[in-house]
This record gives C-alpha cells, sequence and structure tokens, in this order.
C-alpha cells in the first residue's frame, strides 16, 4: 500500500506491507519517529497506529532545545 507523508520538512510516498505500523513506515521512509508527530483528519496518531490503505498523512517536526 501507499503511504504518502507530507509536512514542512517531510514529503515523500512510499510502498509499506499491509500491516505495518506508523513507525515502521516512519523509518522506511528515513524519519526519525522520536521528531516527529504524525496526524491524520486533525487528530495525532500513536506510532503503534497499524496502517491497512492507502492514506496521506500529515507529519509535523517537534522543535526543541534550550
Amino acid at each position: 500500500m501507499e503511504i504518502t507523508f507530507s509536512g514542512r520538512d517531510h514529503n515523500c510516498t512510499i510502498e509499506v506491507a499491509s500491516n505495518s505500523t506508523l513507525r515502521q513506515a516512519l523509518v522506511q521512509a528515513h524519519i526519525l519517529p522520536s521528531t516527529v508527530i504524525v496526524s491524520y483528519d486533525d487528530k495525532i496518531l500513536p506510532h503503534s497506529t497499524v496502517l491497512n490503505s492507502d492514506v496521506t498523512l500529515l507529519v509535523t517536526t517537534v522543535s526543541s532545545g534550550g
């Protein structure tokens, strides 16, 4: 299935196996899961979310610093 990640810092589409987790898809897309929040329809998704259909997800980079 096709997963599209879009956002200010990320814009890519990848192919993943059915029942992959969001975390697995992020890693496959070379996006470090600990640095982003992923949402769909204005709802934040846990990285453990199982993906089972083509979808476009919004990726927001979390900034931190001193």
